[in-house]
């Protein structure tokens, strides 16, 4: 990726400044591991018999531990490295939840963290092909970040992503290897597993979040993450969370309580009750519903995330 600065409508290309230690992009993450992954840190070089875990954070938003590698040399098996470290994970979840502790004071239980959702992020300023083709499943959990480094202060970071749908089973046999044992426990979800979810068959319901999805994404500057329970549509944090029911979609607005316009009184407040997805705002929609007026509110959501 090339970037340029502006001058009147002259341009200069901007030159990068390489990083010259692992350690550099470490500290630079781990500082800013809130800004960057909307993650909490917890520890760095944790120690686990011979190896040893470079970042350990965790994910509030899905309950849920991250493990961070970074790298600056191009030979190494991002799947025997990734798929080691969440056997580690897997195998000693009451001393991640230790970790968790001493760090935050918050006593985590087992069943409190999403296991299925852990995951590792490799972030480095290059991936080779290798690299990138090696995570081509969808169900492999783990994300290649490339991250450089340029003058006048900027930084750029590049999620690879995942444009495959064959699953890592293809290539996976042996039913006694980490790979087999470590997606027996971990899910990556997928938009086609919600279209699945509360045995939803009416066709009618997935074309409505297309419909919903083509809206929300000509905002500009989206991204679509789909979670456990709902699919997250956000910027830097959610702005909307899209729960699938069988004869309806469940829009919730990342706004608090007194923060949304909602002139026709459609929404729920839900500030007062514990519930999927991210804000205290709901509305309901059906083939029925006016999406511009959802589009009203979910707007208004947009809109407070780059405040």
């Amino acid at each position: 990726m090339k970037l340029f600065s502006v001058s009147g409508t002259a341009l200069k290309s901007v030159d990068t400044q390489p990083f010259k230690l692992e350690k550099e992009i470490q500290a630079l993450v781990e500082n800013n591991l809130d800004e960057l992954f909307n993650l909490e840190f917890v520890r760095s070089e944790l120690a686990f018999k011979n190896f040893r875990l470079d970042t350990l954070a965790y994910d509030r938003e899905n309950k849920s531990f991250v493990i961070i590698e970074y790298k600056k040399e191009r030979n190494f098996s991002v799947i025997d490295q990734g798929y080691t470290y969440m056997s580690i994970l897997l195998n000693n979840k009451a001393d991640f939840i230790l970790e968790y502790h001493e760090h935050s004071g918050i006593t985590l239980k087992k069943d409190e963290v999403d296991w299925s959702q852990s995951r590792v992020l490799f972030i480095s300023p290059y991936f080779t092909e290798y690299q990138k083709n090696s995570i081509n499943f969808r169900d492999v959990p783990f994300e290649l970040w490339e991250i450089k480094r340029y003058t006048n202060g900027l930084i750029s970071l590049y999620n690879h992503k995942v444009d495959s749908q064959e699953t890592i089973a293809t290539i996976s046999k042996d039913p006694e290897n980490v790979v087999s044992e470590v997606s027996k426990e971990i899910k990556k979800y997928t938009e086609e597993d919600h279209f699945n979810r509360r045995k939803t068959r009416d066709e009618s319901i997935p074309e409505l979040y297309r419909q919903l999805k083509k809206r929300i994404l000509d905002l500009g500057d989206v991204e679509i993450l789909p979670r456990k329970k709902y699919i997250s549509f956000r910027r830097k944090s959610p702005f909307a969370d899209i729960i699938f029911y069988a004869h309806h979609l469940r829009v919730v607005l990342n706004l608090k309580s007194g923060e949304l316009d909602d002139p026709k009184n459609l929404t729920k407040n839900l500030s007062e009750q514990g519930h999927w997805g991210n804000g205290d705002y709901y509305i309901i929609i059906t083939p029925d519903s006016d999406l511009d007026y959802v589009m009203f509110l979910v707007n208004q959501s947009f809109k407070k995330q780059e405040a």
